[in-house]
Order: C-alpha cells, then sequence, then structure tokens
C-alpha cells in the first residue's frame, strides 16, 4: 500500500501552527476551486497546497478554520454536504460526517452556511491569520465577515484588529520536510527516474517532442501519480527557451534534447531535468558543454549541505561555468572579472536551484533579514545549473542552439545531503550505452 501522510501527522501540524499564532487569533485558510476549462468540463482539480498541508482533505470549496484554546472546537472544516444525485455525476463526497470521521475536524458545517456562522467565530480574536491577495472574491468576503463583527462591539464584542499573513508562519513550517513527506517524495522521485529512463530509451530522430512527452505522462499515471508541473521536452534550439512547454516539434538527428519533467505523488513534487542526444551520441561541442554542466552541478551538490548558505550551490555553479565557457573561448577575458561583472548570463541566466515540495518552486524564504539563509537538514531544494547557447553574431555557429540542463532534488541531511534523483544516470558515457542497448 503506496504510503500516505497520517492523520496524526496532519494534527500535529495543526497543532503547531496554533502554537505559533497564539491564543487570541484566528487562522482562515481556503481550499482551492475548480476551474473551467470549455463550457461544460473542468480542469483536473488540484487541491490549495496549504490547505492541503493542515487538512490532507482533497475536496474545492471547503474551508478549513484554526481557533486556538476555544473550547468547543479548535479546528472547524466547512464543506460540501453530501448529496447522492451530484455524486452521481461528479464523484463521491466526504460530507460533514466524513470531514469529522475521516478528516479529523473538531467540527464541520456545511460551506453554505459559513457566512452565518464564521463572523462568530472571529469574536474576541484580536488577529486574523490570512493570506490575502490569492483570491479577491475570497479576500472581500473575509473582510465583510471582520466588519461584521465590528458592527457588535457597542454590545461588547471584540473585533479583530490585525490581519497578519499565514505565509509568514505556515510557509516557514513546509520549508522542513518531515519523515513522511521526505519519503513520498522519494517515491516521487523513483517514478520520475523510471520516466527519464524509458525516454531516453525510446529517443530517436524523426520523433515529435510531444511523443517523448507522453512516455512520461504513461510513467506517472500508471504509477498513480501526477505530472508536477507541465513537461518541457525542447529539442535543439527549444531546449534553450527555459519554459518551453508547446512540446510539437520533431527531433532532429545531431540536436539534444533537453526534458524538464517530475512527477506529483498525493501533492508532492519531483523536478528531474536531462539532456541528451536525439541520436545517442554527443557531438564534441555538445560533449564540452554538457561536461560543463555537469561538473558544475557536481559541485553545487558539494555545496547543498548544513550550515552553508542557500547561494553557496549556485556560486559554485557559476564558477565551474564561467571557467569552463573561458576555456571553450565562448567567454574572453578574466575569470575573476567574469563573474563579478556576471558575463556569463547570457549563457546561464537563472539561479541553480528553488525549495521543492507540495509546490514545484515551494514556498519559504530564501533570506532572512535580508542576508542569505542557512541551509538546514529537512530542507529540500534542487540544484539545476545550465549552458544556453543561441544564435549570434558573436559566437561560432558550431555553438549554436546546444541548451544543456541537468537537475536532481537534493535533501539536505544532519550530516551532508541525499541525491533523491541519484539513481537516474548523467554521465556522457552512461547516457550514450543505455540509448544504445
Amino acid at each position: 500500500m503506496a504510503l500516505t501522510i497520517t492523520p496524526e501527522e496532519f494534527a500535529q501540524r495543526r497543532s503547531k501552527l496554533m502554537d505559533l499564532i497564539g491564543g487570541d487569533a484566528i487562522a482562515i485558510i481556503p481550499s482551492a476551486s475548480l476551474k473551467q476549462r470549455n463550457s461544460d468540463a473542468e480542469f483536473a482539480f488540484r487541491q490549495d497546497s496549504d490547505f492541503l498541508y493542515l487538512t490532507g482533505f482533497n475536496e474545492p470549496d471547503s474551508v478549513a478554520v484554526l481557533i486556538p484554546g476555544r473550547e468547543e472546537s479548535e479546528y472547524i472544516l466547512f464543506c460540501r454536504e453530501k448529496d447522492p444525485k451530484k455524486e452521481q455525476w461528479t464523484g463521491r463526497m466526504a460530507g460533514i460526517e466524513g470531514a469529522v470521521e475521516t478528516y479529523q475536524a473538531d467540527d464541520a458545517f456545511p460551506i453554505d452556511d459559513i457566512d452565518d456562522i464564521l463572523p462568530g467565530l472571529m469574536e474576541n480574536r484580536s488577529k486574523v491569520y490570512y493570506s490575502v491577495g490569492n483570491n479577491a472574491e475570497f479576500d472581500k468576503r473575509v473582510i465583510s465577515w471582520v466588519n461584521s463583527v465590528k458592527a457588535k462591539v457597542r454590545n461588547g464584542v471584540q473585533a479583530p484588529h490585525e490581519f497578519v499573513s499565514l505565509n509568514v508562519v505556515l510557509h516557514e513550517m513546509r520549508l522542513f520536510k518531515s519523515a513522511q513527506e521526505q519519503q513520498l517524495m522519494r517515491d516521487a522521485a523513483n517514478v520520475s527516474v523510471k520516466a527519464h529512463e524509458q525516454a531516453m530509451k525510446v529517443c530517436k530522430p524523426g520523433m515529435m517532442e510531444y511523443e517523448l512527452d507522453a512516455e512520461y505522462i504513461y510513467t506517472f499515471r500508471k504509477a498513480g501519480m501526477e505530472p508536477a508541473y507541465t513537461s518541457i521536452v525542447g529539442g535543439g534550439e527549444n531546449g534553450c527557451i527555459l519554459h518551453y512547454i508547446e512540446n510539437n516539434q520533431p527531433l532532429k538527428d545531431g540536436d539534444l534534447v533537453l526534458i524538464d519533467a517530475g512527477a506529483e505523488n498525493q501533492g508532492y513534487a519531483s523536478d528531474i531535468t536531462r539532456t541528451f542526444p536525439v541520436n545517442g551520441r554527443f557531438s564534441p561541442e555538445q560533449r564540452a558543454l554538457y561536461q560543463i554542466t555537469l561538473d558544475a552541478q557536481y559541485a553545487a551538490i558539494e555545496q547543498a549541505k548544513p550550515g552553508n548558505r542557500w547561494i553557496d550551490p549556485h556560486n559554485a555553479a557559476v564558477r565551474v561555468i564561467t571557467a569552463g565557457l573561458l576555456e571553450q573561448g565562448l567567454l574572453e577575458g578574466d575569470l575573476e572579472t567574469l563573474i563579478s561583472e556576471e558575463k556569463y548570463q547570457p549563457f546561464y541566466m537563472h539561479k541553480t536551484g528553488h525549495w521543492l515540495g507540495l509546490d514545484v518552486h515551494d514556498v519559504g524564504d530564501y533570506k532572512l533579514d535580508n542576508e542569505w539563509r542557512s541551509l538546514e537538514p529537512g530542507m529540500v531544494l534542487t540544484v539545476e545549473p545550465g549552458i544556453y547557447v543561441s544564435p549570434s553574431d558573436k559566437i561560432d555557429k558550431k555553438w549554436w542552439n546546444i541548451g544543456i540542463r541537468i537537475e536532481d532534488d537534493v535533501l539536505i541531511t544532519e550530516t551532508g545531503n541525499e541525491i533523491l534523483t541519484g539513481a537516474l544516470i548523467k554521465e556522457i558515457d552512461d547516457i550514450e550505452q543505455l540509448m544504445y542497448q
């Protein structure tokens, strides 16, 4: 049976959050809503990550409310009532009873009653923890609830007088992954590794980018997972477009193909990029730039350990890439000057990684008090240096349209790091051998 986050862990998360916000506060966390795809169908539902993190409840049109210290109930869930007729068309609902029995809400109410009930829960609470700006319509409702409480102040009711962004405390919690979260991410990584291996095995000149994309979707879905994001399958010049997602061009003999794709496991993402030759053999120029990128990634991963700063892996990758471009004649000048003046940016224009978790670009501050924060055990980040050479009359044509990125998912541990995606090959000889089996 697949691992899932236990009810006990969800309860611990809610308890910790309530401790952090304090006994005079109330926290309001809305779910995601269904999004219309066309006139009679919606997009596949994806729960809001904050809501999912605290509740495990995977239905739309829901609101979680945390009220620390409230005797009757501290955790209230507003959700849809069970409706057998609607369930026959659109699927099962937990309902009010399920919200309590299965999802451990202390109490639950129909979502249609929230305007009548929630203002009363705000009474005599001084702070409202809520993430403003994600949903303009819901923002208006929250403000209206506060105003309705303010209207009762002459009756001796205290109204909230301060809004605090829930992100400040909740996103710091989400930054550190528990043992259960880490295992879900390992499982997502393992499925993603299989998908990338399959793409390398079947790739050949003349295929369409979307044919390789289909290999990923099939592998993810067969394992009961979803794509964590829209996959990037960029052949040749398309590999130099950082967020290329059209995936509709033929793969040409002699080109590289860059594939950025990862599975999502119960909300938790993996994020892998590999670059390999369409015909299974690197050209001398492709081999040279690939090896620079790989060496940069190794140097960056070496810096991804407790006590180092978030920026240290990036700085290590920049140094290796700049030195490599200098050696190959793509840059000219003094190494230190090239680095300090960021002359590498036409070829390497992004950071070397990002946080990873319930969101692909996961939440959490990169700086604290305006200083790059230190890496700590439980954090998960990507390490993804790249080199992209777009056509230019200043560059020898032999380098044109070489786009390379190599990305792995790295968990910071007590003693160093664990490469969650480390089972996927990336050495040149290993890639060529796999593609020629």
